[in-house]
């Protein structure tokens, strides 16, 4: 059996590739999250067939709609931090740490008021704590050398 050749690249930590399952979890869930409502209202059987808005109310099948949509958008955003992330973009760490502690606010607003997500609610919070890790940080260059004055 040949031998494969040894890349030269740096090999990442696992915390970049733990990051990357939990975003795609988070793409699966919004996914989810984007044909559910229109299920519900059974769009895809009945199609669009009554009002979206009734004065400045929207319907059922309206918000169905805004909601599908809007999750139809955070799914596409997240495949493009993903993308990034994997290319070990500063953006992408930025990106997705305020993507994170935006969606914690949200999660914990859910928590307290409504019916909460434990599915995102557990992958934000793996998310944030291995984006936190110094390894990480030093990969996308927010972080410099091993500073032992810092620890």
């Amino acid at each position: 059996m040949p031998r494969r050749k040894k890349s030269n690249k740096t090999k990442q930590p696992v915390a970049v590739t733990v990051i990357a399952v939990a975003i795609v979890l988070l793409f699966l869930i919004r996914l989810y999250q984007v044909f559910e409502p229109l299920l519900r209202e059974q769009v895809f059987v009945n199609g669009i067939n009554g009002p979206l808005v009734i004065g400045w109310t929207p319907t059922a099948l309206g918000s169905a709609l805004a909601s599908s949509i809007g999750y139809a958008i955070l799914s596409l955003l997240g495949i493009i931090v993903l993308i990034g992330f994997l290319r070990l973009r500063r953006w992408a760490w930025v990106t997705l740490m305020a993507w994170t502690g935006i969606s914690l606010v949200i999660s914990l607003v859910d928590y307290l008021y409504t019916a909460p997500n434990y599915a995102v609610m557990a992958s934000n919070v793996i998310i944030a704590f291995a984006l936190n890790i110094p390894d990480v940080q030093k990969i996308f260059g927010l972080r410099q050398g091993d500073d032992e004055s810092t620890r």
